[in-house]
């Protein structure tokens, strides 16, 4: 006959291993809301599905914890020196650590991709199989990305018990990116013909010149707009005659296209105003910068001045 302390001891064990077989309708509720995100952000960051998923779901407490409802902080992100958005402070390592906080949690996915895929600390995950969970979670604890030494063990065990890989094998294609705000679309047929992935997309699309544009919102970044585009960030800073570090403001415009040699019929002249500059001219008519500087005659030192007249299209 058992004594009393091993029959007790069995039963624990008994229910230990059961509660580890047993499925957390939460995190299947996690993993049914964001995984085509996830399997987005693989097809253009090359980061398994399976590892963001899981991670989202260790980091957040499967979205319920405060830095998830609150900051829809949802990958542990702490403010780093170069942050320069919302915070939120939180006790994890230290009491009252800073935490970057995001207007949605779209931004944060993203947010999580640019992180891996920009910090050198990460260089090394990017030559593993991308189907290599086990890999991939071990080099992230490897990489110093949680103090948490079992960090990757949890990742592995999320993965398996939930059958996250079979997520890695999904493309892109079948998905689309998820958004929380909705806008009024205006799409021209030949653009709608031309990039049918933007039917649906809940930004305003406006036109100047033939050319098809956003105007960017609070917080906005390029890295957010290509990805809400389904867009390379290359071809975008491309089409905007700018660079990655070029900060936007809110109402800013953002083109989708190539812009023009000229304006469009019936304006030839603009009248420079306080602070304006060449680049936000042919921004405003969507022309190329180049094309301002030809049109007029004038050499790469000028600085335009208020009540200067310049030519934005042959007469």
């Amino acid at each position: 006959m058992r004594s009393l302390l091993a029959t007790l001891i069995l039963l624990t064990m008994n229910a230990v291993f059961v509660q580890g077989q047993t499925k957390n309708p939460s995190f299947e509720a996690y993993i049914n809301k964001y995984k085509d995100l996830a399997i987005y952000h693989q097809g253009v960051y090359k980061i398994p599905a399976s590892i963001t998923l899981a991670q989202g779901i260790l980091e957040t407490a499967a979205g319920t914890s405060r830095l998830a409802l609150q900051a829809n902080n949802h990958f542990g992100i702490k403010c780093k020196e170069e942050w320069t958005g919302k915070r939120i402070y939180h006790d994890d390592d230290a009491k009252g650590e800073c935490f970057r906080a995001y207007n949605s949690v779209e931004d944060s996915y993203l947010d999580h991709s640019l992180f891996l895929s920009q910090r050198k600390y990460y260089v090394s995950l990017f030559a593993l199989d991308i189907y290599d969970y086990t890999s991939w979670a071990h080099g992230l604890q490897k990489c110093g990305y949680a103090t948490d030494k079992h960090y990757g063990t949890k990742l592995i065990n999320i993965i398996e018990t939930y059958g996250l890989s079979k997520f890695d094998k999904l493309k892109v294609t079948e998905i689309k990116p998820i958004r929380d705000d909705i806008y009024e679309i205006q799409i021209s047929e030949s653009f709608e013909k031309k990039h049918p992935e933007l039917v649906n997309w809940r930004r305003r699309i406006l036109q100047v010149n033939g050319v098809h544009y956003i105007q960017a919102q609070p917080n906005d970044t390029y890295e957010i707009i290509a990805y809400d585009a389904h867009m390379k960030l290359k071809r975008l800073l491309k089409y905007n005659e700018t660079t990655q570090d070029h900060k936007l403001a809110n109402g800013d415009i953002v083109f989708l296209q190539n812009k023009k040699k000229q304006a469009s019929k019936g304006t030839e002249n603009h009248v420079v105003k306080a602070g304006e500059s060449m680049y936000s001219i042919s921004q405003t008519y969507g022309i190329k910068v180049q094309s301002v500087y030809k049109l007029n005659k004038l050499k790469k030192d000028y600085v335009p001045k208020k009540g200067d007249i310049l030519k934005v299209r042959k007469k």
